[in-house]
């Protein structure tokens, strides 16, 4: 059976050729997204499928799951994620933002019993959030297109091939039996769009402008290492489907 992370990046890595085949369009308006035609139908579509599917889930999950419970979910995700931390951080040459995620993950896994609490970052040792499309940004390369992928939200041309990369080298492909997989990626999805429920206040004009700005801002900043201003949280947006 073929597991969700690979479906994931094949499903990105198709996109994003289909995308590159278009890279000489040009449709006039915004000149980062020479493809608005077809990322707005794309983001209708993720809309609606966020409103009648995911939304009214969230909304369920959050009230039947208790606080502490909630925080326990995010804080195994986290320290799930920190693999993929150390991962970038070396490629990216961040030595020491490498040994703190290393810190991170050791403390979190054995004290924090397999990071249900966040005990590294009590002690002051803070998270850092890298993947692979930071890495190729570090490594030269242009964000290209953006781009709005189906159910997956926004990106852009780069984002999304490091968004395959990350997919097919994330540690959760080793979980077995293979259901736990989709499980786990499943509720991992849950939790993060429960944490972002209220978050619809924030949007004002037109909302595909509104999250193609708000994704494109919070890369730069993260990319930059948050020397750029950012007004939109702590929050990984790459992770919410717009």
């Amino acid at each position: 059976m073929i597991s969700m992370e690979r479906i994931a990046c094949t499903w990105v890595l198709l996109l994003s050729v289909f995308y590159g085949a278009l890279a000489f369009a040009d449709e006039g308006g915004d000149p980062r997204d020479p493809w608005e035609g077809l990322n707005r139908a794309i983001f209708a579509f993720n809309d609606t499928a966020d409103l009648y599917l995911l939304q009214p889930v969230a909304r369920g999950y959050k009230k039947v799951t208790p606080t502490f419970v909630d925080q326990s979910l995010a804080n195994v995700f986290n320290n799930i994620g920190e693999v993929q931390n150390i991962g970038n951080d070396i490629l990216q040459g961040e030595g020491l933002d490498a040994l703190t995620s290393t810190g991170r993950f050791v403390i979190n896994t054995t004290v924090g019993v397999l990071g249900i609490f966040d005990v590294a970052g009590a002690i002051g040792l803070k998270r850092d959030s890298e993947d692979f499309g930071q890495t190729l940004a570090v490594w030269g390369v242009g964000n290209g297109p953006f781009i709005m992928l189906p159910l997956l939200g926004p990106s852009t041309l780069r984002d999304g091939v490091g968004l395959g990369v990350d997919s097919y080298t994330a540690i959760t492909r080793e979980i077995d039996p293979e259901r736990a997989q989709y499980g786990m990626t499943l509720l991992d999805l849950l939790q993060v769009r429960a944490s972002l429920l209220g978050s619809e206040d924030l949007v004002s004009g037109d909302k595909y402008t509104f999250f193609k700005d708000v994704y494109l801002q919070r890369r730069d900043f993260l990319i930059n290492d948050g020397k750029l201003e950012d007004d939109f949280g702590d929050e990984d947006f790459e992770s919410f489907d717009f």
